[in-house]
């Protein structure tokens, strides 16, 4: 039988209006002056304002970091780590989609230990303490509450960077699915389909671990029937909370089976033409669940009904969402494709492909989605 580690880090509390509990959870931990790391969105929202009320009914002090932007990059943790220095914080929060939660990571990181993101790169290389946190995700989408690594473009590669420690796992995360129907329905599909694709990939890796599928399997139990749900019928708490819950729990799967050919294939999309993640593992995910078949092919079939039924559900998910598109159609060019593929190789989630991933196995997962 397999052997393998499997140690929890993050206490999860569920429920619609459990952000109302934030104050009494941040007094358990013994937060005094936290760090609230939330994006401007957020503050619009009104979310901000409804994590700030809690906490200041609890006594507890609240200073505010919000100069940050999707796919938060060195600069942007450097800035918030500078501005975090001179506030005597004893403790973080992050609010809202992965950007919130590995921006606040990345704060934590510096702050903490010293150095510069790219010191972090791999997996625990954080010697000292780090600082307590609280996850509130207002999307469905990354499962960054769920695991213990940031991940921050450089900035600049724009490549994303995988920085790992056990100590940088948030102590709580409250998952309130009435946060999550503010967002725009495109952030909606492209972040649940970022949920889906780690529900699948986690179920194949090389990495995978008896406890890992039994997340994978419930993540996508709960996800692929309400991802329509919710696009359709946007105010539904039940809907959203499956979300929620699916998301957090392929987060938990990712942290213990890491991920695949889709991501080290999405990644530099993302960081060349700008494509978003979710936009990007979209159009390639029924192109790697094909190119997987021959070493995945049982796997995929306990998932649902065998590799092709696969690949045509999420395709079909894909159009639900209004994100199946091409990567020809969507602007690349054909010519970037060798160079796209040369570095999708190079990525550390190709290494966990249940099919050994290289240069010429990312040009041909390029070429079909092409």
């Amino acid at each position: 039988m397999q052997s393998f580690d499997f140690q929890p880090r993050t206490r999860m509390i569920f429920g619609a209006g459990t952000i109302g509990r934030l104050g009494d959870v941040a007094r358990e931990l013994g937060f005094r002056r936290v760090l609230l790391v939330a994006d401007r969105g957020m503050v619009a929202s009104g979310h901000v304002d409804e994590a700030v009320e809690p906490l200041s009914s609890a006594g507890i002090d609240v200073v505010r970091f919000h100069d940050f932007e999707v796919n938060p990059d060195t600069n942007m943790v450097d800035a918030g780590t500078e501005f975090a220095a001179h506030e005597k914080i004893d403790s973080i929060i992050g609010l809202g989609g992965g950007s919130s939660m590995d921006c606040a990571k990345g704060i934590n990181f510096i702050l903490t230990n010293g150095g510069r993101m790219t010191d972090y790169r791999g997996y625990g290389k954080a010697p000292k303490p780090m600082l307590p946190m609280i996850a509130i995700p207002t999307t469905a989408g990354t499962g960054s509450e769920a695991q213990s690594y940031a991940l921050i473009s450089t900035t600049d590669s724009h490549i994303k960077m995988a920085c790992g420690d056990p100590k940088v796992a948030f102590r709580v995360a409250i998952l309130d699915p009435a946060l999550t129907v503010s967002q725009p329905r495109s952030i909606t599909a492209t972040s649940g389909f970022d949920a889906i694709a780690h529900a699948v990939e986690t179920y194949v890796t090389t990495k995978r671990n008896p406890v890992s599928e039994i997340f994978s399997r419930e993540a996508w139990r709960l996800l692929e029937p309400n991802y329509e749900r919710v696009l359709s019928q946007p105010n539904d708490l039940e809907a959203r909370g499956a979300m929620q819950l699916g998301a957090f729990y392929a987060g938990v799967a990712i942290e213990n089976s890491m991920l695949g050919a889709t991501h080290a294939c999405a990644n530099p999309l993302t960081a060349h033409y700008g494509t978003a993640h979710g936009a990007a593992i979209a159009m390639l995910l029924p192109s790697v669940v094909r190119w997987n078949g021959r070493a995945a092919g049982q796997r995929y079939e306990s998932l649902f009904k065998g590799t092709e039924a696969l690949a045509q559900r999420l395709e079909q998910l894909a159009e639900t969402g209004g994100l199946r598109v091409t990567l020809g159609a969507s602007g690349v060019l054909k010519n970037d494709l060798p160079a796209l593929a040369a570095e999708a190789a190079e990525q550390w989630t190709g290494t966990f492909n249940p099919r050994p991933f290289d240069r010429q196995g990312a040009m041909e997962v390029y070429e079909w989605a092409y």
